[in-house]
C-alpha cells in the first residue's frame, strides 16, 4: 500500500526532490520481516531527510508572493506613485478584466465578500419578514447579512456528499413568503444550479450566488451550455480574502450581474447611494475596493486558471491515495461542475476526526475544520427557533469534516508526507 501512496501523483510535478526519492526508496524496501530496531533507525533517518522539506501550510501565501513578487511590486509601486488610493484607474481596469473572465455584463467591486452579499440583498428591495433560504452548512457571512437586514432566515440541509445546498430541501422549505435563495458554492464546486434555477422559475424567486469559495469554477447545464459560478442567478457575489483562490492582500469583494438596472443600483449602494457626486438616490454604504488591492488582483487574475489547475492536481493526488481507505470519504465531484478546491475536505468516519487532527498536528501537518458547528446552534441564531436535532445531516458533517492543506504551491514531498501520515494514522488503529 505504501507504494501506492508515492505513485498516486505522477503528473503533479516533474522529478521528485532528493529527499522524496530517498523517502520513496527506503519506505518501499520496508518488509514485514524487518526487525523493530531497524524500523526505528529508518524512521530516525527519514526524520532527518524530511527536514529539507518546506514547512507545510494550509495556504502558503509567502511562496505565492515569491513567485509573483516582481509583477506585484511593480503594480503596488504604480499605485503609490499615483497616490490614487481610492477609485484609482486600477479599480475600473480590474472590474473590466474580471467581467471578461467571468463572461457577465457587469462587475461591481466592493470592500469584502460580506458587503457584496448585503449590497445584493439591498438592491433587490427585500422587506422585513421576507424569507431567504440558504444552507445551514456555510460560513457565517452568508446568513448574517440576511439577519442584519431584518429578513427571515430559513436554513436547510446540504447534500451530504457534495456539501452543497440540497435542492430537495429547498423545495420543502418554500412558502408564499419566500423571496430568494442563496446557494453557496462550497469548497470550490457549484451547487446544483440546474435544479435551483428551475425552482426559481417555478416560484418566481431571486437567486443570489455566494461564490466566495468558487471563483473560476464552471457549471455545465443539462442542455450542454456552461457558465462561470456567480453568473448564473440574479446576482453573484465573491470575496477576495487573502486565502481565496483569487485573493488580495487585505479585504475585497465583487458582485456580478447581467441586469443593467441592478448593476446601477448596486454600484450606487456601494458608494453611499451616490450616482452623481453629492446627490444621493439610494440608502447606501461605504464599500469600495482599495486601488492597491485592485492592482494586486489584476496580477493574480492572470494566473487564476493555473492556480485552480494546480489545486485540482493536488486534489487528484489526495483522491488517488485515499480512495481505498475505508475510514475516510473523499469529496465527491459532480459531473456538471468543475471543482477548483478552495478546500480539500474529507469526512472521517467512526468518530476519529479529532484524533486524526491531533496526530497530524504532532507531525507538523496543519488541518482545519470547516465548519465545527451548525449555524442554528450558534447563540446569535437561537432566535430562529430550530431545535438542536433539526439538522442531522449538517450536524453529522460538522462532526466528520476535516480539511487538509490545499493551495497551488504544494510540492510533491509535502503531499507525500501528508498522505503517508493520514494513512499511517489509520494503519496504527
Amino acid at each position: 500500500m505504501l507504494h501506492g501512496v508515492f505513485t498516486a501523483c505522477p503528473d503533479l510535478s516533474g522529478e521528485l526532490t532528493r529527499s522524496n526519492t530517498v523517502f520513496y526508496s527506503v519506505l518501499n524496501s520496508v518488509k514485514l520481516s524487518v526487525t523493530q530496531w531497524l524500523k526505528k533507525i529508518i524512521i530516525f533517518v527519514l526524520s532527518i531527510i524530511l527536514q529539507e522539506m518546506r514547512d507545510i501550510q494550509m495556504v502558503d501565501l509567502n511562496v505565492q508572493y515569491a513567485k509573483l513578487s516582481t509583477e506585484i511590486d511593480v503594480s503596488i509601486k504604480s499605485v503609490l506613485s499615483s497616490a490614487a488610493f481610492i477609485k484609482g484607474p486600477e479599480v475600473k481596469k480590474f472590474e473590466d478584466e474580471l467581467q471578461k473572465y467571468m463572461g457577465c455584463d457587469h462587475v461591481i467591486s466592493c470592500a469584502n465578500g460580506t458587503d457584496a452579499l448585503q449590497i445584493a440583498l439591498m438592491a433587490l428591495k427585500l422587506k422585513s419578514g421576507d424569507e431567504v433560504i440558504t444552507t445551514n452548512f456555510t460560513f457565517i457571512a452568508t446568513v448574517e447579512v440576511v439577519a442584519l437586514l431584518g429578513m427571515k432566515l430559513v436554513l436547510v440541509e446540504p447534500d451530504p456528499h457534495t456539501y452543497n445546498i440540497s435542492v430537495e430541501a429547498i423545495r420543502k422549505a418554500i412558502t408564499p413568503r419566500t423571496k430568494a435563495i442563496v446557494p453557496v458554492h462550497l469548497f470550490g464546486q457549484c451547487a446544483d444550479m440546474d435544479g435551483i434555477m428551475k425552482l426559481a422559475k417555478e416560484y418566481g424567486l431571486y437567486i443570489i450566488e455566494d461564490t466566495a469559495q468558487a471563483t473560476g469554477a464552471e457549471y455545465t447545464f443539462s442542455d450542454g451550455t456552461s457558465k462561470k459560478a456567480g453568473t448564473i442567478g440574479t446576482i453573484g457575489t465573491t470575496s477576495f480574502f487573502p486565502s481565496k483562490n483569487l485573493g488580495c492582500y487585505g479585504d475585497g469583494g465583487a458582485i456580478f450581474t447581467n441586469d443593467e438596472t441592478l448593476a446601477g443600483k448596486m454600484r450606487s449602494i456601494s458608494n453611499h447611494g451616490m450616482k452623481e457626486r453629492y446627490h444621493y438616490n439610494d440608502i447606501g454604504v461605504n464599500s469600495r475596493l482599495d486601488t492597491i488591492q485592485a492592482a494586486i488582483l489584476l496580477v493574480k487574475l492572470k494566473h487564476l486558471d493555473s492556480f485552480n489547475s494546480a489545486r485540482r492536481k493536488a486534489a487528484d493526488c489526495y483522491d488517488n491515495a485515499f480512495a481505498k481507505c475505508q475510514e475516510i470519504i473523499i469529496p465527491e465531484r459532480t459531473g456538471n461542475s468543475s471543482h477548483i478546491f478552495h478546500q480539500y475536505t474529507l469526512r472521517v468516519k467512526n468518530g476519529k476526526r479529532d484524533d486524526l487532527r491531533k496526530y497530524l498536528e504532532s507531525v507538523k501537518i496543519p488541518s482545519m475544520i470547516y465548519y465545527p458547528g451548525p449555524l442554528h446552534t450558534q447563540e446569535a441564531y437561537r432566535s430562529l427557533g430550530y431545535g438542536d436535532n433539526d439538522f442531522p445531516i449538517t450536524s453529522g458533517l460538522c462532526r466528520e469534516v476535516l480539511s487538509l492543506p490545499m493551495h497551488p504551491d504544494l510540492e510533491q514531498d509535502q503531499l507525500d508526507h501528508i498522505i503517508y501520515n493520514v494513512l499511517n494514522f489509520f494503519e496504527k488503529r
